[in-house]
């Protein structure tokens, strides 16, 4: 169920946290042998649950989120278990505190389940060694792969996830859930470990859109330890979800974002098109020039802040220890030169500036959110409109744009493909928007029925 059934069921007593985490805890258990999602399970999390009943009996709910089971992007330091943000490398230690988000959700009242597994350092597409639980022979995306894998196979009703170039749309596109990634700023991510300071978003993995919007509530606001963080007020995000998109403007990237794409993707991507425009949006094609430019830019600044970030490990020789795709990464971030990221921050720069233009004249935009659906995990490279691309460029390709803009966007299932794998729709809005691209989102959803559908494994 997701967590406005959830919810209304502990308000009205008719199911107790302590038995919710419960059953999470023996399907995790049943389940997560062969999908390899969780790292790490709290010892706490049963206490923390009947606690959370004795509190909801004796006055009540503190929110929806209360009580409920959450499991957390292994990047995200906890005060309660070990943070090791995919690595191996045992020298590297982190903070035993909670991150600002973590910290918000036990305020409102959640119960933290566990840790989950990520490509290491936030890096990668593939998350080993989770697999996807529409097809074990398949990855899950990265680098939230563990969070995406869990919720698609309802071990959890939510989890938290990162997005540096679309880590947390990636496998949620892939494994068939919704994934935000909020506005740059709009949830603070202080205990995160750092991949790009200037890239890195946190965000929810949920079930449906309307439980995306309850998570935000909960992680949306200022956050001291981290100075990006936004002190914008913080809207309802549910409050608007049922209204009408008659007479919305939404714009269609036709260059890059359909330039090439798998053609079941394709198909359902149109017939969402058609969707919207059916219910009274006015769809319009544009372009955004720059992005022919975007892959490198967001290279040179991800590699380099990344590098920044791991200068010490370098240094010490802790690199060594790295999975070898990351190592690769790591250390090509040090051929990234002064010239180059200025350049890059200059592509970014009219990017940003093209992007807005069009949502000067739209409210959201819509396209797909990968060009392909799950690859195997045998697979480096796929075809494309006729043409091969790594694995590693097609996944981010349609993602990273939101990135380098900060822009918010989010995921969502909108069909499968001819194998029965998910297909994903991505919307964007302008910043701070959430809300407007949470509405379309939602009633774009609540006409289908693709949320619904249960992964093989977990069936």
């Amino acid at each position: 169920m997701p967590i406005t059934e959830l919810a209304r069921r502990i308000a009205a007593r008719e199911l107790s946290s302590a038995d919710l985490v419960g059953a999470s805890l023996d399907r995790i258990a049943r389940l997560d042998g062969a999908l390899n999602s969780f790292v790490h399970l709290s010892s706490a999390a049963l206490d923390a649950a009947r606690a959370a009943d004795a509190e909801i009996t004796r006055s009540g709910p503190r929110g929806p989120l209360h009580g409920i089971p959450i499991a957390i992007k292994d990047n995200y330091t906890t005060a309660d278990m070990p943070t090791r943000a995919g690595t191996a490398v045992e020298a590297l230690t982190f903070p035993a505190a909670d991150s600002h988000a973590v910290a918000r959700l036990r305020a409102a009242g959640a119960v933290i389940l566990g840790k989950l597994r990520m490509h290491e350092f936030a890096w990668g597409m593939v998350t080993p060694p989770t697999r996807n639980p529409w097809d074990l022979d398949r990855v899950p995306g990265g680098s939230s792969g563990g969070s995406g894998a869990a919720v698609a196979a309802r071990l959890c009703p939510a989890a938290l996830g990162s997005d540096t170039g679309g880590s947390i749309r990636i496998p949620a596109a892939l494994c068939g859930v919704v994934g935000l990634k909020p506005t740059y700023g709009r949830v603070g991510r202080s205990g995160i470990v750092p991949h790009s300071w200037s890239l890195d978003h946190a965000g929810p993995l949920t079930l449906t859109v309307a439980d995306s919007a309850l998570m935000l509530q909960a992680l949306a606001g200022p956050d001291a330890g981290d100075p990006a963080a936004s002190a914008a007020p913080v809207p309802d995000y549910t409050a608007g979800l049922d209204r009408p998109i008659r007479g919305l403007r939404v714009a269609v990237i036709r260059n890059h974002f359909f330039d090439a794409v798998d053609e079941d993707v394709a198909a359902a991507i149109e017939g969402a098109l058609r969707f919207l425009a059916d219910r009274g949006c006015t769809v319009r094609d544009v372009a955004v020039p720059s992005l022919r430019h975007g892959l490198g830019a967001i290279y040179a600044i991800e590699l380099a802040s990344s590098t920044a970030y791991h200068d010490r490990s370098l240094a010490q020789g802790h690199v060594a220890g790295f999975a070898a795709d990351v190592r690769d990464l790591v250390e090509m971030g040090r051929l990234v030169t002064g010239p180059d990221y200025l350049r890059a921050e200059q592509v970014r720069a009219l990017i940003m500036d093209e992007m807005a233009a069009i949502l000067a004249e739209a409210d959201v935009i819509v396209g797909p959110a990968s060009p392909l659906t799950a690859w195997r995990t045998d697979e480096s490279a796929v075809s494309l409109g006729g043409r091969a691309e790594s694995v590693l460029a097609a996944s981010w390709r349609l993602t990273y744009p939101f990135n380098l803009t900060g822009l918010p966007a989010i995921a969502l299932p909108c069909g499968f493909d001819r194998r029965g794998l998910p297909i994903s729709l991505q919307i964007a809005g302008r910043p701070f928007a959430e809300a407007e691209i949470l509405r379309v989102a939602h009633q774009y959803e609540r006409a289908h029925d693709w949320w619904r559908r249960v992964p093989p494994l977990a069936g």
